[in-house]
């Protein structure tokens, strides 16, 4: 990693492999919370890292807020400016878009996309096997399962699909100055605006068409698209980066991999794998920031009113005071309920839509490839260097 990248990029957002960089455990253990400097310095900003602390934070948006205008100053943000979605709203904007979403992701209308999403990963196991070792795993199975499924969810168009995708690949991953990331959103929510227009005048069968048909004089297309957009972001990328980040890890638990392989996806022994899979890669480093709308206090920190607040999911989840080794891949282990999905008002509304994609295509990928492996040394594998989403550029795989 560069110099110049390392002074744009905060511990809480590097990584070694799968791990966390020391320096962040290191100010979790003994700063609790502490001041972070970033690149341009616009906002004072603290990182927490606690367990506990990162929960209270997350779950008191009475004196802290969500809100994209803190971001923008004074002024506010434009209707252009802001990507709308659950992430950077506060109530009452935020009660009345989640309630609208909610009953769409109810574990009974989560099943009814089950038959479809053991049809979208045979398909693409079908393609790697016509296509032979070795393979990429990203192209040919973590990326398009979570984009098809997004898309079925939303009931977008094959081609609609293809340029979401296309452009909303960058929205992770910062260039130093942060620019690309916001671009993505941009080019995204925009593209998401004429898909909404489109469905107003011609509703599908798909969740947009759903939502326009029963509440479409309730919301705008610019909110919609951001709504939109927020899923695409929670059940796109996150999920393809747990794909990948989770077979290196099985990989190298081979005890685990064969539990996984001969279980059923809804067994109790592969849940727990799967939730501990969560835990220990946290692939959403941070949370949404915080702004304290008032002088608060945290682990005994003064934070002024208007200062920035930056959870770190991936430290909060690793806390020693959760118990011991918690550095350590252990499914055995019983925890308190981890951060990786959020927590309060804004904890993700598709954690058990990833919980059902991953019971679904771990066990059916090491049953129909037995033999998997990677194809690099562990130390070769292209983890990203600059993302909030931990994951990697390819997965070379073989069998």
């Amino acid at each position: 990693m560069t110099e110049a990248v390392e002074a744009f990029m905060p511990p809480e957002f590097q990584r070694v492999g799968l791990d966390p960089v020391a320096e962040l455990g290191r100010r979790r253990d003994e700063e609790r919370v502490s001041r972070l400097e970033l690149a341009g310095g616009a906002f004072h900003v603290w990182l927490v890292s606690r367990y506990d602390d990162v929960r209270a934070v997350l779950g008191d948006a009475d004196r802290f807020s969500n809100d994209f205008g803190n971001l923008t100053g004074e002024g506010g943000a434009t209707d252009q400016e802001d990507p709308g979605g659950l992430g950077f709203a506060d109530p009452p904007k935020h009660t009345r878009l989640r309630r609208l979403l909610s009953p769409e992701f109810t574990m009974r209308r989560l099943r009814r996309l089950e038959p479809r999403i053991e049809e979208m990963v045979e398909q693409h196991l079908d393609g790697m096997e016509r296509s032979g070792s070795p393979a990429d795993l990203v192209s040919a199975f973590s990326v398009p399962i979570p984009s098809l499924v997004v898309s079925e969810l939303l009931g977008v168009s094959d081609e609609e699909r293809e340029e979401l995708q296309r452009i909303s690949g960058g929205r992770f991953v910062f260039s130093e100055d942060g620019e690309s990331a916001l671009t993505a959103v941009n080019d995204a929510v925009a593209y998401l605006t004429e898909v909404v227009a489109r469905q107003r005048a011609e509703p599908g069968d798909g969740l947009l068409g759903a939502l326009l048909t029963e509440h479409g004089d309730d919301v705008s297309d610019r909110e919609l698209a951001g709504l939109a957009d927020g899923l695409l972001t929670g059940g796109h990328d996150t999920t393809a980066s747990m794909f990948a980040l989770g077979t290196v890890l099985l990989l190298q638990h081979p005890e685990y991999a064969a539990v996984m392989r001969d279980g059923d996806g809804r067994g109790e022994e592969v849940g727990r794998i799967i939730e501990e899979m969560l835990r220990y890669l946290t692939v959403v480093q941070v949370a949404f920031p915080r702004f304290a709308r008032e002088d608060v206090e945290i682990g005994g920190q003064r934070i002024p009113a208007g200062d920035m607040v930056v959870c770190s999911l991936v430290a909060a989840n690793r806390d020693p005071a959760l118990g011991p080794d918690m550095d350590a891949f252990d499914p055995s282990r019983e925890v308190p309920p981890i951060l990786t999905f959020g927590h309060g008002i804004h904890h993700c509304l598709g954690a058990q839509l990833a919980r059902t994609e991953m019971r679904i295509a771990y066990p059916r990928l090491l049953r129909r490839f037995p033999t998997l492996r990677l194809d690099v040394p562990d130390e070769k594998i292209p983890y990203r260097e600059l993302s909030i989403v931990h994951g990697v550029t390819s997965l070379p795989v073989a069998w």
